[in-house]
């Protein structure tokens, strides 16, 4: 009974020893500490969905950002559908740039404020 004990732990101290060389070689490879191979800073994100929205039960509008250009899909139906591709990011929009204002304005409207028929 000691034999087999003694073969199991031998043999994973050997396993634990190959994985450690490993790390060590792939850092040293790396130009890296054997820490930041394990536990480095997570690379950008290139995907994203900026926006969604319900057209009925089954269906749905999704807006993706992949690598700072937008994607309309509709998902949900029979199949799934791109609806438009290649659009620019928010930053990029006229209407979103600063010092645009709305293009119908009307008075504000307290609370419990009825409108009038004058102009």
């Amino acid at each position: 009974m000691w034999d087999i004990l003694t073969y199991i732990l031998l043999t994973v101290l050997i396993a634990a020893a190959v994985i450690g060389a490993a790390v060590a070689a792939r850092s040293y490879l790396n130009g890296t500490t054997p820490m930041q191979g394990l536990f480095g800073p997570k690379p950008d994100r290139r995907l994203d969905v900026v926006e969604h929205q319900s057209i009925d039960g089954r269906r749905r509008l999704v807006l993706v950002r992949r690598d700072n250009v937008e994607h309309l899909i509709m998902t949900g139906g029979p199949v799934d559908v791109v609806i438009e591709t290649g659009i620019s990011t928010r930053a990029a929009r006229p209407e979103l740039v600063d010092g645009a204002g709305p293009v119908f304005s009307r008075p504000a409207r307290t609370f419990g404020q009825a409108a009038t028929g004058e102009p």
